[in-house]
């Protein structure tokens, strides 16, 4: 029973302490995809080109998905400008207007689309959610967090991928 629990504790905290540390596997190239924001706009590939892209899949019924979603926006609040972009992609079903709603009472302000079909099948599936990906400026996919990502975690992550990208 102990070696179950432990061997869960680490295959759900490895990628928190990879992101933190900077350790972990190489997840390869990310992939390359389309957001249509809920604003309409269009974000493409080359507008993510040379920056570090934080994509998250979530949920407006999501209770760990609604718990990291501040740290996500004081990311983007933070770094926004930096050469960092954070891009929500809703799972929700149905209208945009309860999604609408969720972000405006959160004060979100980072780009949210929807997520399709061709996002989940372009992430390799997407086994949970909340599920968090960070892409390097280099368009490799550096960190995969399926369940909350911690903001200090997160922080350390971006920050390093971010600064590595300064350092030329």
């Amino acid at each position: 029973m102990w070696v179950v629990l432990v061997g869960f504790v680490v295959v759900r905290t490895a990628p928190q302490i990879g992101a933190l540390t900077g350790v972990g596997p190489s997840l390869g190239a990310a992939p390359v995809f389309d957001v249509v924001t809920l604003d309409g706009d269009l974000l493409t590939p080359e507008d993510l080109a040379g920056k570090v892209v934080v994509v998250n899949f979530w949920a407006t019924w999501c209770p760990p998905c609604r718990l990291e979603m501040p740290n996500f926006q004081e990311l983007h609040e933070r770094s926004g400008g930096e050469g960092v972009v954070v891009v929500g992609l809703s799972t929700d079903q149905g209208s945009d207007a309860p999604i609408r709603a969720f972000l405006a009472e959160r004060g979100i302000t980072y780009p949210v689309g929807r997520a399709t079909d061709a996002h989940r099948a372009a992430f390799g599936g997407i086994p949970g959610i909340p599920t968090t990906f960070i892409i390097d400026r280099d368009g490799v996919l550096r960190h995969k967090v399926v369940g909350y990502f911690t903001g200090p975690a997160l922080d350390a992550a971006v920050d390093r991928l971010r600064d590595d990208a300064t350092v030329e």
